[in-house]
């Protein structure tokens, strides 16, 4: 599988970025700004998006759209007026990267609390079910349209202590595959990226006592981000670890 696509690899596209404000998701917009793309940034906190938005001007990106929303308190009608608002603007989309998630809080089983579970679930979950569900039909119009989940490594094993979080992305690695199943026999191609132990700022929520300086930064598993957005990628249905062992 070769990484690399061409500096215009993304020319053209129209490319949605869940939680760019920051982390992830910010380096993700940024990144595939870079390669030519015209990005949509959505997340809850306007002042960061617009910094994203002025960055993407300033290495001389096509002019970003923004969509402050906040997942937890976003409801059906949210994210039909969303889809209908891209459609209007743009008439189709091409690619769509969830990455906004909620790390909740590290517990026993035993003690975790409903709220903080129903809050991981509605972002990390539910969000990405209501807003994938009409923005399926956009994608459909893309000649390659390609839709990223994200995960984790807990999402593939279960781990004591991380209860919500974990539950969240072995919801959403099977919500990957099942999306992959039914459109199969389309262009749209459906994955998931474990980014893997990043320094962000939720790895420092969940890592108090680790030493930033020894993970690999946002833009080192970019590569495998641009890959699953090209149209070079031909893969589907399958969930790909940007740091294999």
């Amino acid at each position: 599988m070769e990484l690399q696509i061409a500096t215009d690899g993304l020319k053209g596209k129209i490319i949605l970025v869940t939680g760019a404000g920051d982390g992830i998701g910010r380096t993700a917009a940024l990144t595939y700004a870079k390669h030519g793309a015209q990005i949509i940034l959505l997340g809850r906190t306007v002042a960061k998006l617009e910094a994203v938005y002025d960055e993407i001007l300033a290495l001389g990106g096509l002019e970003p759209a923004i969509i402050p929303l906040d997942l937890k308190g976003a409801t059906q009608k949210h994210y039909q007026e969303m889809a209908d608002t891209i459609e209007a603007q743009f008439g189709h989309l091409d690619g769509l990267l969830h990455n906004a998630s909620l790390l909740g809080t590290l517990s026993p089983f035993h003690q975790i609390d409903e709220t903080v579970f129903d809050d991981v679930m509605q972002v990390n979950v539910k969000g990405a079910f209501l807003m994938t569900q009409p923005l399926l039909p956009l994608l459909k119009k893309s000649a390659a349209g390609r839709l990223i989940f994200t995960s984790s490594t807990v999402g593939h094993s279960g781990r004591a202590y991380w209860g919500s979080y974990a539950i969240s992305k072995f919801a959403t690695e099977g919500m990957m595959q099942i999306i992959a199943d039914e459109y199969s026999n389309t262009p749209l191609r459906v994955n998931v990226i474990n980014p893997g132990g990043t320094r962000t700022q939720m790895r420092a929520s969940a890592y108090p006592a680790e030493d930033p300086q020894t993970l690999k930064t946002p833009e080192e598993i970019m590569p495998l981000y641009l890959y699953l957005m090209s149209a070079q990628c031909e893969e589907t249905g399958q969930c790909f670890d940007a740091q294999p062992k």
